[in-house]
């Protein structure tokens, strides 16, 4: 007992380390600072899915305003959750939540189906639920979606939203005069300009928030040429707490549900990854159960999320990269982020400023912002591998069956409309041709072969073993000429020309 009396002081002189490092904390002023590092790095990711959910359901700029006030204060919410952590209910990890682009064009989807805004809310609240109700089977799920799947969905994420950034920097709407016009494109291209611009720069900083001084500059580029509105902007309050329901009671629509719960599996994917990825760049241990807690906090968000009109939560993977980057690996500071983000989610006034941004410069944004999801996917893909199996063609008519409605948007006009509200979704078609495909090739393994098909031949270079055995010891290719042994050419015989002896 002495021993440890003496100890304590000791312990206490030397300020006592936490256990892990993701409990360190930093002076109140520092982890605000840091936190608000953390809100502009996902801020322009956070109101893009409301920006582009609230103008398919045709709502004004004041409503689109409430959608990002609702997404940035729900957002804030579960980042707290997540990070600090109750029992069963967070990883307690810096890991930044918010809503992401994996169930946009499934919502988008839902609201040109006919089930409006009401409908999406429905379903968010319905499949997060079963996703709640699944997490503790879920690692045993997980294996069911490996890179090849979950590179392929992320890739499909990115294209089948590039459409929405072409519409954007056409004007928007397609009925108004100036829809398509050399200026609205000439403005979109400006945005995009800046944007790789402010990415070559040398500052780490300027260059993880190019997308927002883009969108920031190429504002006020508009508002010189006269094409920014901001006269709505002092229309309604300032400061307001989230009306719950504020456009209606949710509905349940069995297809919609069916459709989102498949965003939810994406979502838990993505967040498990998130979790292992965080937990390795800070250095602490993430076991099975962190993960479930992880994950409950992610679908308990986002069940309570409709309530005050936002959607589907789950990690942000540019924030796991910027503890990478900082190294500052303290769970407060994303916790600070997330007072932050409540904050700005009680300002009204702040969402109806961004709705005000003129949509070219959105779609200027968008092209590289969305493009970035999709080399997002590609990059996982790139980890997959292709050699004698079937994951070339899992991967090839997994993209192409979810870029049929993107290509043909009236493909499924015939069908019925449950069957319409699932596959009309890029992200949904794609997701379950690869997980039938993945399941077909990768798990029931009767009938499979090392040479199965046309397509395994395809994913590397051949020679055929007549071609080897007319070569002789030290023959060799150089400059696009065969030369032998002997260091002289060797005639090549044209492909199809018949021999003269």
């Amino acid at each position: 007992m002495n021993t440890k009396k003496k100890l304590a002081p000791a312990a206490a002189e030397k300020g006592a380390r936490p256990s892990r490092p993701e409990d360190q904390r930093l002076p109140i002023g520092s982890m605000f600072a840091y936190g608000f590092q953390h809100v502009l790095t996902m801020y322009g990711g956070i109101i893009a899915p409301p920006l582009i959910i609230g103008a398919a359901a045709g709502m004004n700029s004041q409503d689109i305003g409430l959608l990002i006030a609702a997404c940035l204060f729900v957002g804030g919410l579960a980042t707290i959750l997540q990070t600090v952590g109750v029992p069963f209910f967070g990883s307690q990890l810096p890991l930044v939540q918010g809503v992401s682009f994996a169930g946009v064009s499934t919502m988008v989807a839902i609201v040109h189906g006919g089930g409006g805004i009401q409908a999406v809310f429905g379903s968010v609240i319905a499949a997060s639920l079963i996703g709640l109700l699944i997490t503790p089977l879920f690692s045993k799920i997980i294996r069911f979606f490996p890179p090849v799947v979950t590179g392929t969905v992320i890739t499909t994420i990115g294209l089948t939203l590039m459409p929405v950034a072409a519409n954007w920097a056409m004007g928007g709407n397609s009925k108004a005069p100036n829809y398509g016009s050399v200026a609205n494109i000439g403005l979109a291209a400006a945005t995009m300009g800046i944007v790789l611009l402010l990415s070559k720069v040398g500052s780490a900083a300027i260059s993880r928030l190019s997308i927002l001084l883009a969108m920031v500059l190429g504002t006020l580029i508009a508002f010189v040429f006269g094409m920014a509105d901001f006269s709505r902007v002092g229309q309604g309050e300032i400061v307001a707490f989230p009306t719950p329901f504020a456009f209606g009671p949710p509905t349940f629509e069995l297809a919609a549900i069916i459709s989102m719960l498949i965003v939810i599996l994406v979502t838990l994917t993505e967040t498990s990854a998130d979790i292992i990825a965080v937990g390795e760049i800070v250095g602490t241990k993430v076991d099975s159960k962190r993960i479930g807690n992880g994950l409950r906090a992610d679908m308990l968000s986002s069940a309570v999320s409709p309530l005050f009109n936002s959607f589907t939560q789950s990690a942000f993977a540019q924030n796991v990269g910027l503890v990478a980057i900082t190294g500052v690996k303290s769970r407060f500071v994303v916790s600070a982020g997330g007072v932050i983000l409540v904050v700005l989610g009680l300002l009204p006034v702040l969402g109806r400023v961004v709705a005000a941004v003129p949509t070219p410069v959105l779609g200027g944004a968008g092209v590289v912002l969305f493009g970035t999801v999709a080399a997002s996917g590609i990059r996982t893909l790139s980890k997959v591998d292709y050699k004698n199996n079937m994951n070339l063609i899992v991967v090839a008519a997994s993209i192409g069956f979810g870029m049929i409605p993107i290509a043909a948007p009236a493909f499924y006009d015939k069908f019925p409309s449950w069957f319409g509200t699932i596959f009309h979704s890029g992200i949904s078609s794609a997701a379950v041709m690869a997980i039938l495909l993945n399941l077909l090739f990768n798990h029931l393994r009767a009938g499979n072969s090392d040479n199965q098909s046309v397509f395994v031949a395809g994913t590397e270079r051949l020679v055929r073993a007549e071609d080897l055995r007319c070569l002789a010891e030290g023959d060799r290719f150089e400059n696009g000429r065969l030369i032998d042994c002997d260091g002289k050419e060797v005639a090549v015989q044209a492909s199809g020309k018949a021999s003269e002896h």
